[in-house]
C-alpha cells in the first residue's frame, strides 16, 4: 500500500506460539535488521506488513533473509 510519508515503512507481526520473550524479540530484531539493510533502501514509499510464521523461530538469519529476497524479487 502506497504511502504519503515518502518512505517505506514495515509492521511487524511475530505469534507468540509456544516461546518466550526473549526467542520474539530476537526475531523481531533479526527480521527489521533484514529490513533495515536488504529490503528498505530499494522499496519506494509504501507501507509493508511482515507476518512471521512459526517456523521462523526456527529459521537462520541467512534463511530469513532469503525468504524477505524472494518476496521482494516477486514484489517489484
Amino acid at each position: 500500500m502506497d504511502n504519503t510519508a515518502g518512505q517505506p515503512r514495515m509492521g511487524l507481526i511475530v505469534p507468540k506460539f509456544q516461546s518466550t520473550a526473549v526467542a520474539r524479540n530476537r526475531l523481531r530484531r533479526r527480521l527489521r535488521e533484514i529490513w533495515r539493510r536488504f529490503v528498505q533502501p530499494d522499496q519506494p514509499a509504501r507501507d509493508v506488513v511482515i507476518r512471521a510464521r512459526r517456523d521462523a523461530y526456527r529459521a537462520s538469519f541467512a534463511q530469513l533473509r532469503a525468504e524477505l529476497a524472494e518476496w521482494r524479487a516477486g514484489a517489484a
